[in-house]
């Protein structure tokens, strides 16, 4: 894990690859969970008898399921302890590259791509990456946005 000490320290990282978490199990459980979550209970996410039968031969995650593990893929890849909070802020160009599998792992890989200074404190723009093991494709590329307050 990479922990930034202090704004110039972040400043000074743009264009760096900063991290990539470990990899994370996407389980029938936790896209069952999501579905019930959201509402969203199409049956290629949790139908498997029918989804064997579909496109991509098995049960496969939510788009959005797949976007929302950037949060904890991102806990596991840097820290700013002098910090008094950070926040979620947006996203730009999302893309859902290539299917995730039900019982496949993926992890994700961040660069700083920019930082911009708002007011107490800084917002950061990483180009974020979800992999797949296994897959030479990713499976979902992202600009996301994330601000952060000293």
């Amino acid at each position: 894990m990479r922990e930034f000490e202090s704004a110039d320290e972040i400043l000074a990282s743009v264009g760096e690859e900063v991290g990539v978490s470990s990899w994370i199990e996407v389980t029938q459980e936790r896209v069952s969970t999501f579905a019930d979550a959201t509402d969203d209970w199409q049956w290629i996410h949790l139908d498997a008898e029918r989804a064997a039968e579909g496109p991509f031969g098995g049960t496969i995650a939510h788009g959005f399921l797949t976007l929302s593990m950037l949060v904890p893929m991102m806990a596991q890849v840097y820290s700013a302890p002098s910090s008094k909070m950070s926040l979620n802020y947006g996203l730009n160009k999302v893309r859902f590259t290539s299917p995730v599998p039900v019982g496949s792992r993926i992890r994700g890989r961040f660069v700083l791509a920019a930082v911009d200074e708002v007011e107490g404190g800084l917002q950061l723009t990483w180009a974020a990456t979800v992999e797949r093991e296994d897959s030479d494709r990713p499976a979902c590329i992202a600009e996301f946005i994330a601000r952060i307050y000293f």
